[in-house]
């Protein structure tokens, strides 16, 4: 059969199923899995066995992972915008959809997650295809997909919310997130990515000169760039993505005071690769595919990972360890031998006051294990021979009672779908009080952001440092001995280099004049993707971030960091600068902007965002708008463009509709992707820059459109809603 029938063959095919199994959408959150049995009797069997649901509920429990899973929303960003969303969430979409009834299902009205910190996460019982189908929530459904596009809401499963909590994070904290990437087991965010930098951003009166920052890793290469493109939501100086096993993630250097020290984190996020049955009512094929070889798979490169982050961490630094299974051979197992190898320098601490209002359950302290074919195991010691390289010693609980007390392993906390209708979930804290036994030397943890301490240099730079051998004595025990070196391997694309500016750099004097830079501008932290030829983008990091790039350029993988803060536009080169402002890095840049700033008012501000006005060469702006001090919105900083007698937001379009709403407007658009439902105010909207309209002498000229910048950022024309910068 030639391939153009096996196509049509395979249309007719499909045309053949029965309705219910065509659509993704009709399956609701079961999308494209109407096929599959919700049934696993050897998950029910192993889970029975374990008892780690309360007596009685199992039955309760098994029910709730058929379930679907509610739809949950985060909201992020800077603290003054959070709290506009939120605002606009409560008084105007949550109330259009409350007691609701679609196809027959009645829509009950949002939630705020009790647990959750100043009501800024929700849950609801609308699935996917309602949300995403039903007429009378297309608005909402546009609000939540421009809003997360724009950085200012996640669509997070609940639990996944939990772990960064738990980090207990500062502004001058230095965050390793082990596992960052999404798509390992889930396709939601990374519990860090949004919640670390905008806990960061909320805090630092100056973001280039912050001593946090957060380095994201990933294994997978191609993930790695998914990372990025969230990452770019947040428009921060203080993120680095890098593309390492995280077994045996490299350990950094920093300079300070023209001596190389090694980098410890204080606050390391292990949210490791494990078998996600706790995701069964999300991840349909779980139920088919798992069995409880999945587990015993993975436990080696669970601990290899918690081993590696504690060895980063600093001593009073705080470790999360998490997964989302609900198997005590991927959770206690793993943490009791983290403490058995640490002999006393990790204590596992007590998380229930940081999150009033969680339902769990605490960790087990007695569990076996159970072959694909039902045979179980209680100890080490049972295992036969030809078992020994599928099933090892770390996996079952100590032996010793009174070590096994010690580790106070009922201080872990596991989260059953039942109790508050969530996925399943565990999650440990752990804070480390000395060095690891194999660590000679090591830092400690910043009490604050003004007061550093010590930090003592160490000459290994390999994946595992050496242990010494000159005394019998310092011979560590099988115990702490830690897991067998693995060589650095980096796989996928080269990057383009990472070039920091140097202050006598050419491009600084125009740029320097133009927008009256302050004299503290940072120009050191600027830095370009390319050796040669001319600068499309110029880049900012923080000034950590920059030390760590500078001392480990030859150690790790950078996929992407730092924010874009001005754009080549060669239109601009006749008035004496050639680069614009881009709207991503307006946050950064605007304390050190002295000239080109235009106060306007918010009328201005939905004529801006709302209308084209044209475009003409005078030159790049800051749009400065300040709102009254009794009104519960926000400052907001535009870059726009100044011409002979009119001016142009040079806004991307789905930070365009951000805005807007910040300032009471909403541009609903229908199904054909045509404005509409525009309120009034916009439209009446007449100021002195609106009324300048078409007085422009000549024609109008758009923006240069180029593809994907070299940071990975992509560009389109400036055009309607678009506006004429960066996505």
């Amino acid at each position: 059969m030639g391939k153009r029938n096996r196509n049509r063959q395979n249309q007719q095919n499909r045309d053949q199923r029965p309705e219910g199994s065509r659509s993704r959408d009709n399956a609701g959150w079961g999308a494209g899995y109407s096929e599959i049995i919700k049934e696993n009797k050897l998950f029910e069997q192993y889970y029975r066995e374990l008892n780690i649901v309360p007596e009685g509920e199992f039955e309760e429990f098994m029910e709730a992972m058929r379930e679907p899973l509610p739809a949950t929303i985060r909201i992020t960003g800077y603290k003054s915008h959070a709290k506009e969303i939120l605002h606009t969430l409560k008084e105007k979409y949550f109330k259009e959809i409350q007691d609701l009834e679609i196809d027959g299902q009645k829509i009950e009205a949002p939630q705020a997650l009790r647990w959750y910190p100043d009501d800024l996460a929700w849950h609801t019982n609308m699935s996917r295809k309602i949300l995403r189908k039903s007429p009378l929530l297309e608005k909402f459904h546009q609000f939540l997909v421009s809003e997360t596009e724009s950085g200012n809401i996640s669509r997070q499963e609940a639990v996944s919310m939990i772990p960064p909590l738990l980090l207990k994070i500062e502004p001058h904290h230095k965050i390793l997130d082990m596992c960052a990437a999404p798509g390992r087991k889930t396709k939601s965010l990374s519990p860090s990515l949004h919640f670390i930098p905008f806990l960061l951003l909320s805090h630092m009166h100056s973001f280039l000169l912050s001593h946090g920052f957060v380095i994201a890793n990933d294994v997978d290469n191609k993930r790695c760039y998914l990372l990025v493109h969230q990452a770019k939501r947040l428009n921060s100086p203080c993120i680095m993505v890098v593309n390492h096993d995280a077994s045996c993630i490299p350990r950094l250097q920093l300079e300070h005071d023209g001596k190389k020290e090694v980098l410890f984190y204080d606050r390391v996020l292990c949210d490791v690769p494990c078998s996600g049955d706790g995701t069964m009512r999300k991840n349909i094929d779980v139920w088919k595919k798992w069995t409880t070889s999945n587990g015993l798979q993975l436990h080696g490169l669970q601990l290899r990972i918690a081993v590696r982050g504690v060895e980063q961490l600093a001593v009073g630094g705080r470790m999360v360890y998490s997964t989302c299974s609900l198997n005590p051979v991927e959770d206690e197992a793993v943490i009791a031998s983290l403490l058995e190898k640490s002999e006393g320098a990790l204590e596992l601490v007590e998380a229930v006051a940081d999150l009033p209002g969680l339902k769990f359950m605490p960790g087990i302290t007695s569990w076996k294990l159970m072959t694909r074919d039902g045979q179980w195991y209680s100890n080490w010691s049972e295992v036969p021979e030809a078992r020994h390289t599928q099933i090892r010693p770390t996996m079952f609980p100590p032996t010793d009672d009174e070590k096994l007390q010690s580790m106070k392993l009922e201080r872990c906390m596991r989260i059953l779908p039942h109790h508050q209708n969530t996925g399943g979930f565990f999650v440990a804290v752990l804070v480390k009080k000395a060095p690891m036994p194999w660590n000679r030397r090591y830092p400690k943890v910043m009490s604050s952001p003004e007061v550093e301490t010590s930090v003592h240099s160490q000459s290994s730079h390999e994946c595992r440092p050496k242990l010494p051998r000159t005394s019998a004595a310092l011979t560590p025990s099988p115990c702490s001995r830690p897991p067998p070196s693995k060589k650095m391997k980096l796989f996928g694309f080269k990057e383009d280099p990472f070039v920091f500016l140097t202050e006598e750099d050419p491009v600084f004097p125009p740029i320097q004049a133009f927008y009256d830079l302050s004299p503290g501008f940072p120009k050191l932290n600027v830095l370009t993707r390319t050796h040669e030829g001319k600068k499309r983008h110029l880049y900012m990091v923080s000034k950590e971030l920059r030390n760590v790039l500078l001392n480990n350029s030859e150690r790790m993988k950078v996929i992407n960091t730092g924010v874009k803060v001005w754009s080549r536009n060669n239109d601009g080169e006749q008035f004496g600068c050639a680069f614009r402002l881009a709207q991503e890095g307006i946050y950064t840049l605007y304390p050190y902007i002295r000239a080109r700033v235009i106060t306007v008012s918010l009328e201005d501000v939905k004529v801006l965002l709302t209308e084209e006005n044209p475009f003409l060469k005078m030159g790049s702006i800051v749009l400065k708008y300040r709102p009254d001090p009794n009104s519960p919105q926000c400052p907001i900083e535009l870059c726009g463009w100044r011409g002979k007698t009119s001016i142009r937001a040079f806004v991307p379009r789905n930070e365009r509709l951000h805005y807007l709403r910040m300032v009471g407007v909403e541009v609903f658009q229908d199904k054909q992707g045509k404005k509409a439902g525009r309120t009034t105010e916009a439209q009446e909207g007449s100021t002195e820059l609106g009324e300048a309209r078409g007085r422009e002498e000549g024609g109008t000229q758009e923006p240069e459109s180029t593809d994907t910048d070299q940071n990975g950022s992509a560009k389109s024309k400036g055009n309607g809603l678009e506006g004429a910068g960066s996505a």
